[in-house]
């Protein structure tokens, strides 16, 4: 294919050289991803916008990613079967021929202390520690049967971002930039925002990475104050008149090396230098909040001692959106609850659940939902037996790591809201209705925006590579 040559073309160590400068590496190497581009050549380049396989539901997707698994038990799934069972050993048939290392047949089952009521005319059911989010039942698909293969954080994380559960393989960011191209023209493709609540698990860089990909695909870490990429902005007393100046010689130099030797990554480094300047502009309005009404900032949770990190990150989620970004990447850690489970499940409940909603009503009420899908979730669940390695203090109980069944929850980009997809066990063990795989909600995420995840490939090493592994099937019913 012609497209994959000039992808293949575009050797990542060439590419970095080339693009490394005070303007920050990364930041010109995502840049790249402009149409522009293809102006300067007769031939495809990596980063022109590209048709879908088919008529796309979505556009772009902001995907809110809750590192460290948080307990669907305590805010999705209620089991009134667990209270009659709280602190009873756990049933011998639910732990015959379990192979997870992890749960303990010493354990017994914990009832969940929360309380939950449905919302919406659909009836979703949710905990009291996500009442903003409640508020949105009728918008959000809820599936409750997502199940993975590893209940460690770094490979589920993994194969949650990336396909399968170890490093060394695009993220699904980089896959859906690298079939779809970039439509912002000023901003990279893929955009990773962080909220660190401390210490936690989280499988790094490796989350966001492209990998064997070109570089250009790789997801640009943004911050939410100050500047939004390090090294971007110029030094103090570098007047944008020199730094223009600068870039002039710079871009004659290069075209007449262009009149020389027509290689078409002089012009491409020409591009990233002129999209750079454009956005040492463009990246701090990004980050000015002044042009919001002071009632969205309050809807958000902006200011707030509690959301306001979280808070910034969600709206940004929508300017990134609205001004072309294709593919935006919150993560927030850590939600690993092995103690005292009912107080950090409402910290952190506490700092993104306001901010969550407002992003999905905020994007509906400005008409971006339809072409925008919103994903909530983390790598697998919790347990429904308390945590043992821990002790069993009354109050300071928590949840082990769950592999067989976890809820995520999907808004927007065509998908049906008000519905509930799937059906555990008594007791959320496992899933006896309707199970789906993680790389079945990948394959539907692509689908969404008109990919076929099994013709989305790429040649590495005498392979064809897809997100989905070999695995994968579209879970239509999330559609309706």
């Amino acid at each position: 294919m012609q497209f994959q040559e000039a992808v293949s073309n575009l050797h990542r160590r060439c590419f970095m050289k080339q693009s490394a400068s005070g303007l920050g590496a990364i930041a010109l190497a995502s840049l790249l991803q402009n149409e522009a581009n293809a102006r300067q050549s007769d031939r495809p380049t990596p980063f022109d916008p590209r048709q879908p396989h088919f008529k796309p539901r979505a556009k772009n997707v902001i995907f809110l990613f809750m590192a460290g698994a948080p307990s669907q038990l305590d805010l999705f799934d209620p089991k009134p079967e667990m209270q009659r069972l709280h602190q009873q050993p756990v049933p011998a048939s639910f732990l015959a021929g379990l192979s997870d290392s992890l749960i303990k047949g010493s354990a017994r089952v914990m009832a969940s202390p929360r309380t939950f009521t449905k919302h919406g005319e659909c009836g979703m059911d949710f905990s009291d520690y996500l009442p903003h989010l409640a508020k949105r039942a009728d918008d959000l698909c809820m599936i409750r049967t997502m199940h993975t293969d590893t209940s460690n954080h770094d490979p589920a994380q993994l194969l949650m971002q990336c396909g399968v559960p170890r490093f060394g393989s695009p993220s699904m960011g980089s896959w859906v930039t690298y079939g779809l191209g970039s439509v912002s023209q000023n901003l990279p493709g893929f955009i990773v925002l962080l909220s660190n609540n401390g210490p936690g698990d989280i499988a790094g860089t490796a989350l966001w990475d492209s990998t064997f990909l070109p570089a250009p695909y790789r997801g640009v870490t943004f911050r939410s104050k100050g500047d939004p990429i390090l090294h971007l902005a110029s030094p103090d007393g570098y007047t944008p008149e020199r730094q223009r100046d600068r870039l002039t010689a710079i871009n004659d130099l290069n075209r007449i090396r262009f009149q020389q030797q027509p290689d078409p990554e002089i012009t491409a480094r020409i591009e990233a230098y002129e999209l750079a300047f454009r956005m040492q502009t463009a990246a701090p309005e990004l980050l000015e909040f002044s042009q919001e009404t002071p009632a969205t900032l309050e809807s958000y949770g902006i200011g707030n001692e509690k959301t306001d990190t979280f808070a910034r990150n969600c709206l940004l989620a929508r300017r990134m959106v609205e001004r072309g970004v294709r593919f935006v990447q919150l993560y927030h850690y850590t939600w690993d609850d092995h103690s005292d489970l009912n107080v950090n499940l409402k910290v952190n409940c506490d700092k993104t659940d306001r901010p969550a909603a407002a992003l999905i009503h905020d994007l509906k009420q400005r008409g971006l939902l339809d072409d925008t899908l919103v994903i909530w979730g983390g790598e697998f669940g919790r347990t429904p037996m308390n945590e043992v390695r821990r002790g069993n203090s009354p109050g300071k109980e928590g949840r082990d790591h769950h592999k067989a069944a976890f809820t995520m929850l999907l808004a927007g980009g065509g998908v049906q809201g008000g519905q509930i997809i799937g059906e555990t066990d008594e007791l959320g063990f496992n899933p006896v209705k309707a199970p789906i795989h993680v790389n079945d909600l990948q394959a539907t995420i692509l689908h969404a925006l008109g990919l076929d995840h099994e013709r989305l490939t790429y040649r590495h090493q005498g392979r064809d590579f897809r997100l989905t592994d070999v695995s994968g099937n579209v879970v239509h019913q999330v559609f309706g």
